[in-house]
């Protein structure tokens, strides 16, 4: 069992992925979960954990599959059991089964990313109408049991795979894999700001999205200028979500060419050398600045992100515009967040009634959470709370929105 870990944007999801890539593409065993803050409820929680990995490890030999289905078969409820007793029916018990079939030699990675944004499973407070949601537990002891019942699988003879853990590095993992307490228990964990020095990968990276970028517009060989690359990789600090915020910025079909963007970023000053976020900072402020309405558009990604915690109909695009626009027929969405798809992945409106807004990644919600990084972009919670309520009575008073959709607004839980 291995730990990477690294603060955020320094490339821990796109490390696990390329993993998770290369071992499917190799035919070796690979069973992955990928948790994301900004996901449906299945990735942001530990529900669908066990259930996830179990399900991948099927896929690769019948005859666990079959021994699986049959204890699915025997215990219906395993799915509302706690994860221990998940891993023991689902993954282990299965394992045993097998033990003795021919080619039951069975090797295997397990791969887990994003753990530290593992939530706390939310359920609707019945008992107060002030308060939206409730739980008994918090988002580390939720984030620890995963850990425990990992290691558990781990320690098991049965157990044959190899399992890889990426996260910030946040106390509880700290903790847990803290190899003085433990010697023997994990492999080294490998940090990615520490251990390794991302800056060559960075150039890389800058280097073909510029090419690409040069054939698409057919700018000349000179661009980028000399030295702007080299720019922009001491201004990542080892980020790669900066790297890859640039390039997206530089893509993202503005009005201004591309030419003339770089050129903004090339002059965006830190004020605090020491700080490595800082330019991302900067770029985050710069992105955001160049919608026509800032605060307004900070207040609807605010909004975005509370109303995408929810696993409802009622958070796809469509309806976040018939709650969020006065006037349906305004295209307030796309005058507002026409200008940072770098940041958002914004449905085209043929998928608008079946899919969420996206973020690309979770350090704009540190960002926009943090008033020392971004200043008078900051919005306090409750105003959002406000917003979204007001949008809501609003919401009931138009004639364009129907009751499936107040259904839906219900099963979101709204802040009410």
């Amino acid at each position: 069992m291995k730990w990477v870990t690294g603060p955020a944007g320094t490339g821990k999801t796109a490390v696990m992925g390329s993993l998770t890539d290369r071992c499917k593409k190799s035919g070796f065993p690979v069973a992955s979960f990928f948790f994301s803050l900004t996901g449906s409820t299945g990735r942001r929680t530990k529900t669908a954990f066990v259930a996830t990995i179990a399900h991948q490890l099927a896929q690769h030999r019948q005859d666990l599959k079959d021994a699986i289905a049959a204890a699915i078969e025997a215990d219906t409820i395993v799915f509302k059991k706690n994860l221990h007793a998940q891993m023991e029916t689902l993954v282990l018990a299965p394992l045993r089964a097998v033990a003795g079939e021919p080619n039951a030699a069975y090797r295997g990675v397990i791969v887990i990313d994003g753990l530290d944004e593992c939530e706390v499973e939310k359920v609707p407070d019945t008992a107060t109408t002030e308060a939206r949601t409730r739980s008994t537990r918090t988002n580390e002891q939720d984030q620890l049991e995963i850990l425990q019942v990992l290691h558990q699988a781990s320690s098991d003879p049965i157990f044959p795979f190899r399992i890889l853990v990426a996260s910030r590095p946040e106390r509880v993992f700290r903790e847990f894999f803290n190899s003085e307490s433990n010697p023997t228990a994990f492999a080294q964990k490998l940090d990615l700001h520490e251990d390794y020095n991302a800056d060559a990968d960075i150039t890389l990276f800058l280097e073909a999205q510029f090419n690409r970028l040069r054939r698409r517009y057919n700018f000349p060989p000179s661009w980028p200028p000399p030295g702007a690359i080299q720019t922009l990789v001491e201004n990542a600090s080892g980020q790669f979500i900066y790297a890859a915020t640039v390039i997206r910025f530089l893509d993202a079909g503005h009005q201004e060419p591309p030419k003339a963007l770089l050129e903004a970023i090339l002059k965006m000053e830190a004020t605090t050398a020491s700080n490595p976020l800082e330019h991302l900072d900067v770029l985050y402020s710069h992105i955001l600045n160049s919608s026509p309405d800032p605060p307004r558009s900070v207040r609807w990604i605010r909004s975005i992100m509370e109303l995408n915690a929810f696993q409802s109909v009622g958070s796809y695009a469509s309806n976040i515009h018939l709650l969020l626009q006065p006037d349906p027929e305004s295209n307030e969405a796309e005058h507002l967040l026409g200008n940072l798809h770098s940041l958002i992945r914004i449905p085209p409106p043929s998928e608008q009634a079946t899919t969420k807004y996206d973020f690309y990644h979770k350090s704009l919600f540190d960002f926009l959470n943090n008033p020392d990084r971004c200043g008078k972009l900051y919005v306090e919670g409750s105003q959002i709370d406000v917003f979204v309520c007001d949008a809501f009575v609003r919401a009931c008073a138009s004639e364009f929105v129907s009751a499936s959709f107040f259904v839906s607004l219900s099963r979101m839980n709204l802040m009410l």
